[in-house]
């Protein structure tokens, strides 16, 4: 599976995921569903950048530092237009980084060459 392609479907999974850990704050379990939506989303979105990333750039070391950066930066910003949770956001949502530059650098597959034509 391509880099870019794997970043997206992992990033929406592990979005998902991290929008399901809200549930562990009470305050917010009415707005589960909202906040499980809009994790997936910015999981897409980090996944899709991560995956970019990843098909320019191979170094796992570099992947990493680029997903966390990429999720903490969108997470702080869901946090800071909620004014509040900014560490039950962030945490989750920079793991996910952490996690989908990973999966990227090591498992996705480079787009192949094209052939060179002969005259």
């Amino acid at each position: 599976m391509n880099k870019v392609l794997l970043g997206l479907l992992l990033g929406a999974v592990l979005g998902a995921v991290d929008g399901l850990t809200s549930w562990f704050t009470p305050a917010v379990r009415a707005q589960l569903a909202g906040i499980v939506i809009g994790s997936t989303v910015k999981g897409i979105i980090a996944g899709i950048a991560i995956g970019f990333f990843a098909r320019k750039v191979h170094s796992l070391a570099l992947g990493i530092l680029f997903g966390l950066a990429v999720g903490f930066v969108l997470a702080f910003i869901v946090a800071r237009l909620q004014h509040g949770y900014y560490f039950e956001i962030i945490l989750p949502g920079s793991l996910v980084g952490i996690i989908v530059g990973y999966a990227t650098q090591r498992y996705g597959a480079s787009p192949a060459g094209v052939p060179a034509t002969t005259r």
